[in-house]
């Protein structure tokens, strides 16, 4: 009876996760010391019960529903109509995993591992290995006009990290706020709050942020996107980058640059970090979330020495830096050419799936645009002001297509013109293709039926 009630006790309380193999009759009767038979007898109960399942030659397992109480967590998005059957998802959020190079990047770090000795298998410096340092920051001077030492350069776990790192930093010398794009991505408006700085949306017009907003605002610093403003696609322009700047010279503040996605953009049309027009002002953000896989939990901070030395201080009571051998792997991966050619393809596949969505527009979205040229992994699609976008994205979701609307991604409560926001970073141009159609279909009957409302009105 004690041994049962415990583990219905562990089950119950979620100690033990559904799914999770417990030790054999024999092998937990030696643990703790009883005969097997009194494990036997409690193995047994806890099956009928529905706490446990047991197979031939796979052993006993918690049973996968326990009828226990599963607890969301703090980390999980927002909770959002269920929609198990969705058949496309074209939600932002998400990274095109499957066209990861699994031979390229097992075959750097192979190399890496055969070649590794007593140090790189040690613990790594705090800001990262020093050769990876040297490697990623000659490349982001090559292909991002990036102008930093790789002694200002740190490899962080992903941008959520260098964010949070960023943010201390802020606080620590004496800022209240970070100003962000408006729209913008509200994960992270929700994360600066988290932090103790105050977010402060800022609009974003045709030609990126505003940035006579910015400068009425308390902020002295400011987190953009400016070389594909998310989720908007615009671009900063010249006279906006150049005012930015100066901005932050005058009021003796910071700009956060989340190069998140420039590696996709079209080189020929791809304009430079704005950190190659301020080093001492801006700190410079990337990973390769959005151009190999989130789960590499790679990313970078590049900035002044002085922020730097700050951002390494707060770093010290928090971890004790990335895996080395990683780093060392994509050193590799960029010192043999093989994350160049691997964004080229990504690049070549994602005009591919830009092309099939502005197809569809004319044919599925009458009177819909593109108000942006950029590329990326998203679409930010206007709609005409008789569209109303929460029913469109729900009628959507009702033949099987997850999207979001562009309200979705804005700050202020003002009403914004309505839009949806198309990622296809999972979605090829087949399912772009059906997926559109089935939207297209609820954005045809939105229509109708405003039409069938006008003519009565008329009458």
């Amino acid at each position: 009876m004690q041994l049962r009630d415990s583990l219905r006790n562990l089950v119950e309380s979620e100690t033990l996760k559904p799914g999770t193999r417990i030790p054999s009759t024999r092998q937990l009767a030696v643990d703790i010391g009883v005969s097997r038979s009194v494990v036997v007898e409690a193995y047994d109960q806890l099956t009928a019960e529905g706490y446990l399942t047991s197979r031939r030659g796979s052993g006993t397992s918690v049973a996968e529903h326990t009828g226990a109480k599963t607890a969301a967590s703090a980390l999980a998005p927002l909770a959002e109509e269920p929609a198990p059957d969705a058949r496309w998802d074209l939600r932002t959020g998400t990274s095109n995993t499957i066209d990861f190079p699994r031979a390229e990047w097992l075959r750097c770090m192979t190399a890496v591992i055969n070649e590794a000795g007593h140090q790189e298998l040690g613990y790594a410096p705090l800001a990262g290995v020093p050769h990876a340092r040297h490697v990623l920051t000659g490349y982001l001077g090559r292909v991002r006009g990036v102008r930093n030492r790789p002694e200002d350069l740190m490899i962080t776990s992903g941008f959520a990290q260098g964010l949070a790192l960023v943010c201390r930093v802020l606080l620590d010398r004496g800022h209240t706020a970070l100003a962000v794009e408006d729209p913008g991505h509200p994960g992270e408006r929700e994360f600066i709050a988290t932090s103790g700085l105050r977010p402060i949306g800022i609009p974003v017009d045709q030609d990126g942020l505003d940035v006579e907003r910015l400068e009425a605002s308390a902020a002295r610093a400011v987190l953009v996107t400016p070389a594909n403003q998310f989720p908007t696609g615009v671009r900063l322009s010249r006279e906006r980058r150049a005012r930015l700047v100066a901005w932050a010279r005058k009021v003796g503040g910071y700009i956060l640059e989340d190069d998140f996605d420039s590696g996709l953009l079209d080189t020929a049309d791809r304009p430079p970090a704005l950190q190659s027009l301020a080093p001492d002002r801006v700190v410079y953000a990337g990973s390769a979330s959005k151009t190999l896989a989130p789960a590499l939990r790679l990313g970078w901070l590049a900035g002044p020495s002085d922020f730097m030395a700050s951002v390494e201080h707060i770093r010290a009571g928090w971890d004790i830096g990335c895996s080395g051998l990683e780093q060392l792997a994509f050193a590799r991966f960029i010192d043999t050419g093989a994350f160049d050619r691997h964004q080229r393809r990504l690049r070549t596949e994602f005009r591919r799936r830009r092309r099939t969505v502005r197809a569809h527009l004319d044919t599925q979205l009458p009177g819909a645009w593109l108000p942006s040229r950029a590329g990326g992994l998203q679409a930010y699609i206007r709609l005409p002001p008789h569209i109303d976008e929460q029913s469109l994205v729900r009628a959507a979701r009702h033949r099987s297509v997850l999207l979001r609307g562009g309200r979705h991604y804005s700050a202020s409560p003002a009403a914004r013109p309505p839009a949806l926001v198309i990622s296809y970073a999972t979605a090829n141009c087949t399912a772009l293709s059906r997926s559109l159609a089935e939207v297209g279909v609820a954005y045809r009957e939105q229509s109708e039926r405003r039409e069938q409302r006008d003519a009565g009105a008329s009458l």
